[in-house]
């Protein structure tokens, strides 16, 4: 067969989106492999001694085991390790071009530099790293001599729970700083819903290989969500063998016809935001009926029924608020499904014998709902599926050792006691860890900017954030940032200073708990290659900026290297015990419910388990019997939450002036509120989505040059992208294939090219994250538009979530 451009494009996205064929590594590799050698700007290894070299991928919270081949001292192609726990051969196409990110010199800083031109230009000189430690030292160490550490912020995007993160937030108490800012993310939204329903501040923990019927809420499958290799394993099994024998059947809500829907048992489709009505729409026919597990509800929940609290106040229950409120004719108002199919979707949840709704929205690089999380939590409790075989497990934290305690000195004491400038932790979010988008409002409000000087770690908030252009903004007015990112990504560039870190295939690190798996699980990287450029790993340029800021922030970091730290945390997983660093693919760890040999340690001592650790790059808990209820939920009732008592307590602490929003009883369950806004819908009578492809990096990573070669005509046409709309919609204003518009938001405009698809929803406009760059190089500078800065993003009540999903537009033919 010829390999064409069509031809191309087919392979890449079949091995993506036809992976029920096959759980195994896909085999066109070799050829994209020896096609991009044609590539002149990709270099050609000279013939030598071929080796192998195992690690872990750090591209996504996924954590995949990944295998790379070497020449001589090259590495030359990246696939998935069949003996690790998590992917078992699978790997997705960012993954696949790793290299790349490794050996496209236009794509990194190659050394320390400082800014020489415009601020956004990305014109710097390069630098010794002593000049570099010496500058960022001195600006750090002059604000707090002026009293004033509060002016330093760090904005962090590494994953949630890695070392480096940690050390981070260590610097800024270090200093004296309490704004240390994360970038939102769906883990937050799995964190707050499970401390709010059941008491654990722990990952989301879904056996969704053992079920029997996964219902997914907006969980992108087979566009990147979760551990991508985990899912193409898991979905190889769901759809192996005959079809009409098929143990497990996916349902998918979501109102585009993605590649996940389009591949499930069945699409449901409501309207963007109405997901939680959906899910009390299918608890209403569910408790209706009377075929809920009324032995869990009973034993093991709190609030279902009406109860009345020691004050004498009588609070409604889940049970009254959804029969109230959410009858199959009301939500199908709300959601636009018709009632008959939701009552027929909730018979298919109760005839399932081990059933699980799932909660997302596409990948993991973008926040969710924490009321539309609850809801569809509380499907689960409903069915009894928490701390049951494929349902949701509730494993015990990660046993990671805490960092050893140290005394912040009088300095960073008096700016640890300033507020936090998003006011997270505070009364109008009091569950709320970070918020980036509030961060930016205060600075934007100011003439001057409170903040100083901003670090900014693993983050490019410039180009992903959903907030319409405000955090950029927000960086033209902080005096002095220091970019620590190895990529000339377009936060980098307002930089004024580049610590530029290591890539992952260069540098030791770690993935604590990849998104949704159902099973403790620490993954460490390890350098496959020497760092080809003066770059130098985060985690120890963090430990040598401390000790150049002073010898009272630098003690506070005793560790000669990032890998000492790494190993000190790591001791908790061996006194913790019951943990393994070996894996036989013929045993998979989701199967092993009930095995006496999954709880044993194949390690005899600490610098044992180390050594194994380093060496294969992972140590796991494999799944056990479901635990004992005993001590299980750690809420104030010690049961599930089906009113969340810990929001009914911010109620009671929060003033008149920063209310916390909602009637009292309802915002302590699971509900649907309609986005409020103030925008006239005769002047933006549209809504725009944005959504996520597998074969396209949207987060703050630069996607491999060569993945763009996998997109397909009606997605970028040589420098304009195309948003997908339903032809009717399309013909209200007189649109065609192919045709130039305008996408207009009361924030902004970008100019794009008309994809008529069928399955997208009437109304809406659907664009795809991760074109529009200005930074990087040239294969992806200037490609297509970004529609995140376009999003009027609302903020969720209480979590103070951003709101991105439905923001207001209208088409115009250009």
């Amino acid at each position: 067969m010829k390999l064409t451009r069509r031809n191309f494009i087919a392979s890449v996205v079949g091995g993506v989106v036809g992976i029920q064929v096959t759980p195994l590594p896909w085999k066109f590799t070799d050829d994209v492999a020896i096609w991009t050698q044609n590539w002149p700007w990709v270099p050609v290894p000279p013939t030598g001694e071929f080796s192998e070299v195992s690690s872990v991928c750090n591209l996504c919270p996924g954590g995949c085991g990944i295998s790379v081949r070497k020449v001589e001292g090259r590495a030359v192609k990246i696939e998935g390790r069949p003996d690790y726990p998590v992917n078992a051969g699978g790997i997705c196409p960012v993954g696949m071009g790793g290299l790349q990110l490794l050996y496209d010199e236009s794509l990194r800083f190659t050394g320390p530099m400082k800014r020489v031109g415009m601020r956004g230009a990305g014109e710097f000189k390069n630098i010794s790293w002593k000049e570099a430690f010496e500058i960022a030292a001195a600006r750090i160490s002059a604000l707090r001599k002026a009293g004033r550490p509060e002016a330093i912020a760090a904005v962090d995007g590494n994953r949630d729970g890695a070392t480096v993160s940690v050390l981070i937030e260590r610097l800024m108490q270090a200093v004296g700083s309490p704004n240390y800012v994360r970038l939102p993310s769906l883990s937050d939204t799995y964190r707050m819903g499970n401390r709010l329903m059941q008491g654990r501040d722990a990952p989301v923990a879904y056996d969704l290989e053992n079920s029997d019927l996964v219902l997914s809420f907006g969980c992108g499958l087979l566009e990147g969500w979760g551990a991508p290799g985990r899912i193409m394993n898991a979905w190889g099994m769901w759809h192996d063998g005959n079809p009409a024998k098929r143990k497990t059947r996916i349902i998918q809500v979501e109102s585009r016809a993605s590649n996940t829907a389009s591949k499930a048992d069945l699409w449901v489709a409501p309207r963007p935001g109405t997901e939680a009505a959906l899910a009390l729409g299918l608890a209403h026919v569910i408790i209706r009926s009377g075929k809920y597990d009324a032995g869990f509800v009973s034993e093991h929940t709190f609030g279902f029924d009406d109860w009345q609290s020691l004050d004498g106040m009588v609070h409604i229950g889940f049970k009254t608020l959804v029969l109230r409120n959410y009858s199959p004719e009301r939500v199908s108002q709300i959601t636009g499904v018709r009632p008959d199919v939701i009552v027929k979707l909730a018979a298919t949840l109760m005839r399932a014998k081990s059933p699980i709704a799932i909660y997302g929205k596409g990948k993991n690089d973008l926040n969710g709902s924490l009321y539309e999380f609850m809801a569809v939590q509380s499907l689960n409790a409903l069915r009894g599926r928490i701390n049951r075989p494929g349902g949701v497990l509730l494993p015990d934290p990660l046993p990671l050792n805490p960092l050893p305690h140290f005394e912040p000195d009088a300095i960073a004491r008096q700016g640890l006691n300033k507020p936090r400038l998003d006011r997270a932790r505070t009364k109008a979010y009091p569950f709320a860890h970070s918020l980036a988008h509030n961060f930016a409002a205060a600075i934007n409000r100011t003439p001057k900017s409170p903040i100083d000087t901003l670090l900014v770690f693993s983050a490019n908030p410039a180009f992903t954030l959903p907030d319409g252009g405000a955090f950029k903004n927000a960086l033209t007015k902080i005096p002095f940032i220091i970019s620590f990112s190895p990529y000339r990504d377009e936060t980098a560039n307002m930089a004024d200073l580049i610590l530029p870190d290591s890539t992952y295939l260069e540098k030791i690190d770690d993935i604590a708990w990849p998104v949704g798996l159902q099973y403790p699980f620490y993954g460490l990287s390890k350098p496959v290659v020497e760092p080809i450029y003066d770059t130098r790993n985060c985690g120890d340029t963090v430990i040598q900026l401390s000790n150049a800021i002073g010898k009272s922030v630098g003690s506070a970091f005793p560790w000669e290297s990032f890998e000492d730290v790494l190993k000190e945390r790591a001791k908790g997983l061996y006194d913790a015990g019951g943990g393994r660093v070996s894996f036989d693919p013929a045993t998979p760890a989701w199967k092993q419910q009930g095995s006496e040999s999954g709880s044993k340690s194949d390690y005899e001592s600490f610098d044992d388990m180390w050594e194994k650790l380093v060496a294969g790059g992972f140590w796991y808990r494999p799944v056990d019997q479901a635990r004992d209820w005993a001590w299980l939920f750690k809420t104030p009732s010690g049961q599930f939450e089906f009113y969340s008592q810990l929001i009914d307590q911010a109620f009671r602490q929060a003033s008149a002036s920063e209310p916390i929003g909602a009637r009292r009883d309802e915002a302590c369950m699971a509900h649907y509120a309609a986005q409020k806004t103030s925008v006239d819908p005769t002047a933006y009578p549209l809504s725009m989505l944005p959504y996520e492809m597998i074969n396209l990096a949207s987060g703050w990573l630069p996607s491999p040059p060569f993945l763009y070669k996998t997109i397909s005509a009606n997605q970028l046409l040589k420098e304009v992208s195309f948003v997908a709309v339903n032809p009717k919609t399309a013909a209200k204003y007189g649109l065609k294939q192919g045709d130039l518009a305008a996408v207009q938001s009361p924030v902004g405009n970008v100019q794009v090219r008309i994809d008529l698809f069928e399955g997208a929803m009437p109304g809406i406009v659907y664009m795809p994250l991760g074109f529009g760059h200005t930074g990087y190089d040239e294969f992806l500078k200037g490609k297509g538009v970004n529609p995140n800065t376009i999003v009027q993003a609302g903020q969720e009540p209480l979590s103070g979530s951003p709101v991105w999903w439905n923001t207001p537009v209208k088409l115009v033919k250009v």
